[in-house]
């Protein structure tokens, strides 16, 4: 049996590769059960999106940070461990269960922290919650989930800045973080993905390495922050700062950032994308790109690359031809067998 949500992951794991019955744990199961505003916590069913999810929290004055980039389900989402481009300062989806009510496959009921419970820390007992959170349906089917809900900032501004190399932009990353700078978001997009946002998007950023950025907290907070991180980016040849403070102007630009496999499908019409997924230690981070840039190029392959780069995180989208009907990719020290039936 194979949970199934929004279906918005890219690694394929509701597939049923080996057959079994697919549940649509979406369908009647799109309530969202409670909010606790004063405790910071809401509790969902399966259906509910994380953008779902925060319409409805508008009026609290609360928010449901974790952003894995598409509409994913909540429930989904803690099946699959996400991230997401807000990890760098309000952690994964791991850091924002608090309890998860889950069909074992004997057909019992539990709730990982005990029935209705909502603490913000336990020692009571084994972390069943991150034990469920990324087992991928193979523990049981998470029917139900209370996560864990943030103040909506004071003051949220966005900067676009470019770079001459990807070894600037990342250096510039590590260097913010190893300063201690409260980042909201910090993504990094390269050259081949700048020049596909800006043919599916309609922007005109220079086709050179981007780093996304948004800084959160009070107005005073946010403008030391800015400043602190212009001077870091100029100390790695990092050019103007671009910004969108209004709410449209940083709809716009994340909405760029959130269409990046879209944007990248359109590069080449008919292609298909092998999309990979690596996280590595910050310090790792710019020969790991480094590296990994040069192997694309290497095996004259079209792969734009973009990352949750404030926690190590990038993906490389491999684009190819599914016409061909069986195509072996050296990439590197690995093998990457594609086969489109």
């Amino acid at each position: 049996m194979i949970p199934h949500g929004t279906g918005t992951g890219l690694e394929g794991g509701t597939t049923a590769l080996a057959g079994g019955v697919a549940i649509d744990v979406t369908k009647n199961m799109e309530e969202i059960s409670a909010i606790y505003n004063q405790d910071f916590c809401a509790v969902v069913q399966p259906g509910v999106t994380r953008e779902g999810l925060n319409q409805a929290l508008k009026a609290e004055g609360l928010w449901f940070p974790v952003d894995p980039g598409a509409n994913a389900s909540i429930c989904g989402m803690c099946a699959t461990g996400a991230s997401g481009t807000n990890a760098v300062r309000y952690g994964t989806i791991k850091e924002n269960v608090l309890n998860l009510e889950v069909v074992l496959a004997d057909g019992r009921i539990i709730q990982t922290a005990g029935i209705g419970a909502r603490p913000n820390k336990s020692a009571a007992g084994y972390n069943l919650s991150s034990l469920m959170v990324g087992s991928e349906g193979t523990l049981g089917i998470i029917t139900s989930a209370t996560v864990r809900l943030h103040a909506v900032p004071e003051t949220i501004a966005a900067a676009v800045i470019s770079f001459p190399t990807p070894q600037d932009a990342v250096d510039s990353v590590v260097a913010t973080l190893q300063c201690s700078v409260p980042m909201a978001r910090i993504e990094f997009l390269d050259e081949v993905q700048m020049m596909a946002c800006n043919k599916y998007s309609g922007l005109d950023y220079p086709q050179t390495p981007h780093l996304f950025l948004e800084f959160h907290g009070s107005q005073s907070e946010v403008e030391a922050q800015t400043e602190f991180v212009k001077d870091i980016c100029s100390q790695f040849n990092g050019g103007e700062f671009k910004w969108a403070l209004q709410q449209e102007d940083r709809t716009r630009l994340w909405t760029a950032r959130h269409r990046a496999y879209y944007a990248n499908i359109a590069l080449r019409p008919g292609c298909r994308s092998v999309t990979t997924d690596v996280c590595v230690p910050i310090s790792a981070l710019p020969e790991m790109i480094r590296t990994t840039k040069q192997d694309i190029d290497d095996q004259g392959l079209l792969g734009p690359m973009v990352g949750h780069v404030g926690d190590g995180n990038f993906h490389t989208m491999l684009l190819f031809d599914p016409k061909n009907q069986e195509r072996e990719i050296s990439f590197g020290r690995f093998d990457i067998y594609i086969l489109v039936r």
